[in-house]
């Protein structure tokens, strides 16, 4: 989650970050690590990202792609922030690139004033920035980050557009068993009131439900809906989400996928900042942030190998954060000096990896869920009309 840090950094005053963190602590180690003394560090949003406010966030990839447009035509840096401040009609996003100008007029550097406004250029696009500073490809560094970002979203849109139709078949059997459970079995409770003990195990306990429901509707109702608040309150909590990824990380084949997606991340992330010029102590810490912490302290440990001069191939491997294959291929990028381009290969590969592996688990989950759908639909009817068939036979 995104924590709005608080900090003092030499004679540039109070700044405000916006850092992605599990935790406040880890947030304030984040910005310790840039050189930051931490006043406070607090959630952006307690609430969970689905009630979070979106349509206000700052446009960033659309925003590198129309600078490395004007830049590639020709326009300088300001000038072409300028035009672009000029055509914005969002007021929020106008006041930001016209700060930013009104810095970049005052000699700071493009990096520090974007540095300024947390909430617009996250620390990765800063270290992204102020990397490609020191070589002056700043439309090298645009490039690689509008390649960086758009593959994360072609990844998570697989996994959304995977998981829609399972979702969809929940929510519309979910429903079903609701109405069945809540409205149908109560009024068959009813008629099948007078029927004693005669009736099956397995219908007396759901024909108890339905009276239950029938004399007490409005307290069940309001038990449910307090579960569920408690519930959308725990999700939202961080040491519950960590405490539901722990379980999950614990699943053999779930834990591996998860590991995999979140070294995928990480490779693409390490590979654009070290393709930039960042030294790799400093991308590793940059990344941090992006790792769960089941793996952020093995990252740290596999920096202070590397400040000891171990290999990265090496540390990597020693810490868990590589594949057979991806060690192959950290030794090839070491004798070969193309790290950074052999890091995001080893993305390429694990994302390839992960979309086969989604394509499988739908086309294997969403006839399963089905099925299981609708046994239990069949089964509460079956329950249901089990007694007409016990007094049909009864009366032959």
């Amino acid at each position: 989650m995104q924590f709005e840090v608080k900090a003092l950094r030499g004679k540039e005053g109070v700044a405000s970050l916006l850092l992605e963190a599990a935790s406040a602590g880890d947030a304030t180690r984040l910005a310790q690590n840039q050189g930051y003394s931490v006043l406070s560090a607090k959630p952006k949003n307690p609430w969970p990202g689905w009630m979070a406010r979106r349509g206000a966030s700052f446009p960033l990839l659309l925003f590198s792609q129309e600078v490395l447009a004007l830049l590639d035509a020709g326009l300088p840096l300001v000038e072409a922030l300028e035009a672009l401040a000029e055509k914005e009609h969002r007021n929020d996003s106008r006041k930001i690139l016209a700060q930013v100008v009104a810095r970049l007029y005052e000699g700071q550097t493009l990096s520090a004033a974007m540095e300024q406004f947390p909430e617009a250029f996250p620390t990765l696009y800063v270290a992204t920035v102020r990397a490609s500073e020191k070589s002056g490809a700043l439309s090298e560094a645009l490039t690689r980050y509008i390649g960086y970002q758009t593959q994360l979203d072609v990844v998570r849109k697989k996994l959304v557009s995977a998981s829609i139709y399972p979702a969809l078949l929940m929510g519309v059997g979910g429903l079903v068993t609701l109405f069945l459970m809540g409205y149908v079995v109560p009024r068959f409770s009813v008629i099948y009131e007078s029927a004693g003990n005669d009736l099956p195990w397995l219908s007396q306990l759901l024909l108890s439900w339905g009276k239950l429901l029938a004399n007490h509707g409005a307290e069940v109702l309001a038990t449910a809906i307090l579960l569920l608040g408690g519930l959308i309150y725990g999700v939202s909590r961080p040491s519950v989400r960590r405490w539901a990824l722990a379980l999950l990380w614990r699943i053999p084949a779930v834990g591996e996928r998860m590991r995999v997606y979140q070294l995928a991340r990480f490779y693409r992330t390490l590979g654009m900042l070290l393709a930039g010029g960042a030294p790799i102590v400093a991308a590793m810490e940059r990344v941090a942030g992006l790792l769960p912490p089941l793996l952020r302290g093995q990252l740290e440990l596999a920096a202070n190998r590397i400040k000891e001069g171990r290999v990265i191939s090496e540390s990597l491997e020693h810490n868990g954060l590589t594949t057979p294959v991806a060690v192959r291929m950290l030794r090839v990028g070491e004798r070969t000096g193309g790290m950074g381009q052999m890091m995001e290969r080893i993305a390429a590969f694990y994302d390839e990896e992960m979309a086969r592996w989604v394509d499988w688990f739908t086309r294997l989950f969403e006839p399963l869920l089905m099925v299981l759908i609708g046994l239990v639909i069949g089964v509460i009817v079956v329950l249901m009309y089990l007694p007409v068939f016990e007094l049909a036979g009864s009366i032959q």
